[in-house]
């Protein structure tokens, strides 16, 4: 003890009841344990039993045969705490009740082995008043069984005294915690609160603990339990996952990293997730639960399972209501990262149907897993599904089916050329969605000697058939029109034949003719000196085309127009529904374009129509 304390013990001598005042401003103490340390008053019985369990860990280290129990006993807005621990004399009571923040776990007396403890004492307890005006304990020392039972009584006014009890008060070794409720706080000491919270936070601590006689612990864990058969053990983890999370998983998987010291399950979601929402996890350390909310447990690529586990390796943080990020907690999660892509691996060997069941909700997550790891990649390759021009596929048997593998890296690109393509052979991967176009491009790595190629405006055009240079050299006239009326939209004019016939026409670009398009909308918008600037960063990319079929009938009609007006107006139509096809976001002068096409065509109808009568 420090000069203080000894002079504190000293009064207590000569006084009965000498009064104590804390080294802090409790009340100031209490609000930022329950405003701004906690998340919930709730924490408050972990904290209780925390103490407890730490207490009989204590004995058992130098009396291994000793009883280890804890009973709690809800009634009439108060709750009592017994517990057959170590004990406390009265220079502990001093030590580790009236000194906030002193660490408990000092080498010398309870103090001693700390590593299999779970709190600190003295700030876990004064953590009940949150929930309680008065604390009182009556504790009795294992380690010195002739020293008098002591009692420690506080109020949440900041004042607490102590003194010595006959032996008949506490005749064997341990602790009883009696708690008090604070105005409007009573609900946390109500039997049926006591007991849900003992339950969530002791189920899986190693000691008897009850709570008015029932029992709450449930051990073993689910997950290390002896089942009569695999499929019963899946059974019954599906159960717990439905009472522990809501929801039944498509699988389960083991997580047991010895080395790290954790032991637990991971369910599979039945349902797809957003990659960017946060995963939260159930965490127990040392059997009392730490948290039900742990989101940097999995690597983030890991958002399709939800897991609970038991740990002694991990460092909580000061409210031990989360995790410490630091390099135990970073390898912990590579080994159960490990555990997942293992799991993954073994069904691709094994069970090809589940995965293809988990796969049809989960590919996102593998996904985004197989891009960065060249084994599962290869694993995955004949799973994995794609959006392709022969079907939903996977990149193996589409490799299998093209020389070369080609894709887009847009959605919007896909859509101006799958129908066109796929008609003239030419296979075509999606690579818009997450992490595609991506995974495309690694196939060379995995799969050698596969040719993967980024599918352009060049690529699509000289897979189109040539039109009979005579028939062409007649429509000279048209397709010259047709030129004049879209440059001014950086747009050439080219005729080739395709099917489908149905397709009149197709609007083809590339990202470099789109940038280039964009810069020169905004030289137009801009004043002198940036309209310089921008001119000077003009590129040499390719134009955006249109191509027309010279195959379907209504081309042919548009191509024996002679009116000029006319043939420009066809022409900006045609033009506007092959955006409109390619599902393309439109400019504001296509939009104008399509405006006037539309207007124009009604302008002609009508004209057609008064010139009959």
């Amino acid at each position: 003890m420090d000069s203080s304390q000894t002079s504190q013990a000293s009064h207590a001598s000569r006084s009965p009841h000498p009064p104590h005042t804390f080294q802090v401003d409790l009340r100031g103490l209490v609000d930022l344990l329950s405003h701004h340390l906690y998340s919930s008053p709730r924490v408050y019985l972990r904290e209780l039993l925390q103490n407890a369990v730490d207490a009989v860990t204590a004995r058992r280290a130098a009396e291994p045969d000793a009883p280890a129990r804890i009973r709690l006993y809800a009634a009439d807005g108060a709750l009592r705490v017994e517990d057959t621990g170590i004990g406390l004399t009265e220079p502990d009571v001093h030590s580790l009740l009236a000194t906030i923040g002193r660490s408990s776990k000092r080498a010398e007396g309870l103090q001693e082995a700390r590593a299999d403890f779970l709190g600190q004492f003295g700030i876990g307890l004064l953590a009940c008043f949150v929930v309680a005006e008065r604390i009182r304990v009556v504790s009795r020392s294992a380690r010195t069984p002739k020293a008098p039972p002591v009692e420690w009584t506080a109020r949440d006014d900041g004042s607490y005294t102590v003194r010595t009890l006959p032996d008949a008060e506490r005749p064997e070794p341990g602790t009883t915690v009696y708690l008090t409720a604070r105005a409007g706080a009573a609900e946390w000491l109500a039997p049926e609160r006591v007991r849900e919270l003992a339950r969530d936070f002791g189920s899986l601590l190693p000691y008897d603990v009850r709570v008015g006689g029932e029992p709450v612990t449930d051990l073993p864990a689910p997950w290390d339990r002896a089942y009569p058969s695999p499929s019963g053990r899946r059974a019954a983890l599906a159960r717990h996952c439905q009472e522990l999370f809501g929801f039944t998983p498509l699988d389960s998987i083991d997580l047991d990293v010895p080395l790290a010291g954790v032991r637990g399950v991971a369910y599979v979601l039945p349902s797809a997730v957003s990659p960017a929402q946060r995963a939260t996890h159930r965490v127990h350390l040392k059997g009392m639960l730490l948290t039900e909310r742990a989101e940097q447990l999995l690597p983030d690529w890991a958002f399709f399972v939800r897991c609970v586990l038991d740990t002694d390796s991990l460092r909580p943080t000061a409210s031990r209501e989360s995790l410490y990020e630091d390099e135990t907690l970073a390898a912990v999660r590579d080994a159960l990262g490990q555990k997942i892509r293992s799991w993954l691996t073994g069904l691709a060997a094994g069970d090809p149907e589940r995965l293809s069941a988990f796969l049809a909700v989960h590919h996102l997550g593998v996904k985004s897993l197989a891009r960065h790891d060249p084994e599962m990649l290869r694993t995955m390759l004949p799973w994995l599904p794609f959006e392709t021009t022969d079907g939903q596929l996977s990149l193996e048997e589409f490799a299998r089916r093209h020389p070369v593998v080609h894709f887009t890296r847009t959605v919007e690109e896909y859509r101006q050329v799958a129908p066109i393509a796929s008609a003239q052979g030419v296979g075509v991967v999606n690579g818009g969605y997450t992490y595609d176009s991506e995974l495309v491009e690694a196939l060379p790595r995995v799969r050698p000697g596969t040719v993967v190629a980024e599918l352009d405006a060049d690529t699509v055009t000289a897979h189109l058939d040539a039109v009979d240079p005579g028939e062409e050299l007649a429509l000279a006239g048209f397709l010259a029109a047709a030129r004049d009326r879209l440059d001014p939209l950086g747009c050439d004019v080219v005729l080739r034949a395709f099917h489908p016939l149905s397709v009149p026409a197709l609007h083809l670009d590339d990202r470099a003719a789109r940038h280039e398009q964009a810069r020169a909308a905004a030289e137009e918008q801009a004043d002198d000196l940036w309209a310089g600037i921008l001119g000077s960063l003009r590129g040499s990319a390719p134009r955006a085309r249109l191509v027309l079929n010279h195959l379907n009938p209504l081309v042919r009609r548009i191509g024996a127009l002679r009116d000029p007006e006319l043939i420009g107006t066809a022409t900006e139509s045609l033009y506007g529904q092959a955006l409109l096809m390619a599902q393309r976001p439109l400019r504001p002068a296509d939009s104008a374009l399509l405006n006037r096409a539309f207007i124009g065509l009604l302008a002609w109808a009508t004209q057609g129509e008064e010139n009959g009568r």
